[in-house]
């Protein structure tokens, strides 16, 4: 028994496994072990998608994809990344999907995106960003998808996103961003979903939706619009979803009636003012309107606190 315990002793117990260790061959690795601290090595070359999230992972060394040329998807949500170096993505220019969702970068480096030219969805969400830089996206050509909610932008530089002809979705929502400059949205030919929910919104210039005609779900809700300007929505003709809920707005904007389903809109939490202009409008685009109980007139006194649907329905309005 003495023999026994001093050879106890002496032999080192065995080192504990690397957390998610990678499989020969395997074209997939997925890895959600909160105790990983440290990238993945030894990942194979067949390597087409990889997803470790909800880790303790703080950084990536410049070569951590060095040997995956084949890797399409990146998923890399819910770890604790503050930056992230120039040349990570130089080594897989197949990258189709980027998610850096709930991360702590406040800032990328202007290089990043430089050899992702095939990416086609990109999600900042949840970080610290407090700046769009235009030369993250001057190679972005094929991007599809856009996610930047959830960060601290106070704004959104003219021309940034203009080498995104292909995009179609852009959330911007639950920033702090106070007001769009008219060329914001330039070059966004192809965009058919903006989000702006919860920004802060005071203001519109009167051509800030110009650039984007193919627009086809427009939020805007939770700002603090008080006014829309004289045909701010007239250039977007294929509109089927206008959010405007809980904002400041006394009277209304809308776009010009289309062939096909009647205009999905939500303006509840408004202060309306439920006078001829406002209800003729209703009347004649008659659209679908969300949440109607919660859509009431504030004046003028005879109204206040009626459902802007009713009144407008009613026949005794003298409008």
């Amino acid at each position: 028994p003495l023999l026994l315990l001093l050879l106890a002793l002496l032999v080192p117990p065995p080192c504990p496994a690397a957390p998610c260790p990678p499989r020969p061959n395997a074209t997939r690795f997925v890895c959600t072990e909160p105790t990983l601290s440290a990238f993945p090595a030894g990942l194979p070359p067949t390597t087409v998608a990889v997803s470790v999230e909800f880790t303790a992972l703080a950084g990536l060394p410049a070569a951590a994809l060095a040997g995956l040329p084949r890797l399409r998807e990146l998923h890399l949500a819910s770890n604790r990344l503050a930056a992230l170096p120039e040349p990570l993505l130089r080594p897989v220019p197949a990258l189709r999907v980027l998610d850096l969702t709930d991360n702590l970068l406040t800032d990328l480096p202007d290089g990043i995106f430089a050899t992702a030219r095939h990416l086609q969805h990109l999600v900042l969400r949840g970080n610290r960003l407090r700046a769009l830089r235009p030369a993250w996206f001057r190679h972005l050509l094929d991007l599809q998808w856009l996610d930047v909610a959830a960060n601290a932008l106070a704004e959104v530089p003219p021309q940034v996103f203009h080498p995104l002809w292909s995009l179609k979705s852009l959330d911007l929502s639950h920033n702090r961003v106070a007001s769009l400059a008219p060329a914001a949205l330039a070059g966004l030919r192809a965009l058919e979903r903006l989000d702006m929910e919860g920004n802060g919104l005071g203001t519109l210039a009167p051509a800030t939706f110009a650039p984007a005609p193919a627009l086809r779900l427009l939020f805007l809700q939770d700002n603090e619009l008080r006014v829309l300007p004289d045909g701010v929505f007239v250039p977007l003709r294929h509109l089927h979803v206008l959010d405007l809920a809980h904002n400041r707005l006394r009277a209304l904007e809308l776009p010009p009636p289309r062939p096909g389903p009647a205009l999905d809109l939500d303006i509840s939490g408004n202060p309306w003012a439920c006078e001829c202009p406002l209800l003729a409008l209703l009347r004649h685009a008659a659209p679908r309107l969300a949440a109607t109980r919660d859509t009431r007139c504030d004046s003028p006194p005879r109204y206040r606190g009626q459902e802007v649907a009713a009144v407008s329905q009613a026949g005794d309005t003298g409008c």
